[in-house]
């Protein structure tokens, strides 16, 4: 599959700078314009400064975890499909994740094999060219 176009956005959000350097590295590799955040009260703060297509949280961070990150950007109306990564996965993750809108859950630390494809599910099922 060719790679996605520039004007494809992503965000990334992990309290991790080594994840976010990985993260940003495999999607511009695979074609996506990326813009990386520490925290989900950092990507809150910027949500409105730009048009994204696809966000990519992890679950676990410092303050605001992913769900309440997810839970705030619907409570903004933000349309775009979220893709969850986790180290930390449960048997209820995915349930909980769907409640407030995330339709993807990724388990590290095999994002490398499964994160793009992920992201291009998710862009498709919610009717954005992948």
């Amino acid at each position: 599959m060719p790679g996605a176009s520039a004007k494809t956005i992503v965000y990334v959000v992990d309290d991790d700078q080594g994840v976010l350097g990985s993260l940003r590295f495999l999607l511009e590799t695979d074609g996506f314009a990326v813009r990386t955040f520490r925290s989900g009260p950092a990507l809150l703060d910027a949500i409105d400064q730009g048009p994204v297509d696809c966000i990519v949280i992890d679950y676990k961070m410092p303050g605001m975890n992913g769900i309440d990150l997810a839970r705030g950007l619907r409570d903004r109306k933000v349309h775009a499909p979220i893709v969850m990564i986790t180290g930390y996965p449960d048997e209820t993750i995915s349930s909980r994740a769907s409640v407030v809108g995330v339709q993807h859950v990724v388990v590290k630390p095999h994002l490398e094999e499964s994160l793009v494809w992920h992201i291009r599910a998710a862009l498709q099922e919610n009717g954005a060219p992948a």
